[in-house]
């Protein structure tokens, strides 16, 4: 039976973004530019890539930043024109969400209650059929995107629920949800079993699963179920896990390139992943590179 086309995704954006503080005081950290295009704007461009047609915002009161990026602004585009900068008020038009093309819905999570509960935030607002959840922090760059090579392997794969993943060191799995593995054919692992950050002593596997997941809406019965888990939130990966044995559940190794801008170092990496592809960035790392080699040979 046909599982249904992704039509929502969902954007948890009520983070406080701690991790970038002082400069998430005033600036969500889904605004922070990758040198100039903001975290947020690659996931909406790699959502509408997938042809999702609604998408959900998850967000907070103190961000209110984030819905005016996300939406149109005539006025401002308007006065660049005036301006002589035509090309610039082109640029922000293509980067807003067109409301004749795709929905948008600002839902608040009030409180920071965890990942899950962000998702069952969004339970009311999502159309009918499965859904992507899309984490903002987790960038990934490809000559595909990486949703849209999920959506389309969706309908391969038995399990109602379909995760990216990558395999990471085993020193490093406390930092990820971990699939415990059946087995693997080509892109899909077949998973039994999920444990969030586990200790590499304990680790299942070493298949991590990272930003992306298409999901089979019995997640948010499984979530209206789920308590609190690590760190006291209510964790997606836990009710993931609870709902296995109705659902299934398969990870999917995604061909692009996985930077974790939720840290300062995977932020700077993506940076220099893009300056180094980028010929108007050739002079500066030139520079930097050479007085890098003066330095150390002082």
């Amino acid at each position: 039976m046909p599982k249904g086309f992704v039509r929502t995704a969902v954007f948890p954006v009520a983070g406080l973004g701690t991790r970038f503080l002082p400069a998430t005081k005033a600036t969500p950290k889904e605004l922070l530019p990758v040198i100039d295009t903001p975290l947020i704007q690659y996931a909406i461009d790699e959502a509408r890539d997938a042809g999702v047609e609604r998408m959900v915002f998850v967000s907070h009161p103190s961000k209110s930043a984030i819905k005016h990026h996300v939406m149109d602004n005539a006025d401002l585009r308007a006065t660049l024109r005036e301006r002589g900068k035509a090309h610039l008020a082109r640029e922000l038009q293509e980067a807003a969400i067109d409301q004749d093309d795709h929905e948008v819905i600002f839902v608040m999570q009030h409180e920071p209650l965890g990942l899950g509960h962000a998702v069952l935030c969004a339970r009311d607002s999502v159309l009918p059929g499965p859904i992507a959840v899309v984490l903002p922090d987790d960038l990934i760059l490809g000559p595909k995107g990486c949703l849209s090579e999920m959506v389309e392997a969706y309908e391969e794969v038995e399990s109602g629920h379909l995760l990216a993943t990558m395999n990471v060191p085993k020193q490093e799995v406390s930092k990820y949800g971990v699939l415990s593995v059946v087995d693997q054919s080509g892109p899909f692992i077949k998973a039994n079993g999920m444990v969030e950050k586990p200790e590499p002593a304990d680790t299942p596997s070493t298949v991590a699963v990272v930003g992306r997941y298409l999901l089979d809406q019995s997640i948010f019965e499984a979530l209206a179920r789920q308590t609190p888990g690590a760190g006291g939130e209510v964790q997606l990966t836990d009710a993931i896990a609870a709902d296995i044995q109705g659902t299934g559940l398969s990870g999917f190794q995604f061909s692009g390139q996985r930077f974790d801008c939720g840290s300062k170092q995977g932020m700077l990496s993506a940076m220099l992943h893009l300056a180094q592809n980028d010929p108007e960035f050739d002079d500066v790392l030139r520079e930097f590179i050479d007085a890098g080699h003066t330095l150390n040979a002082a």
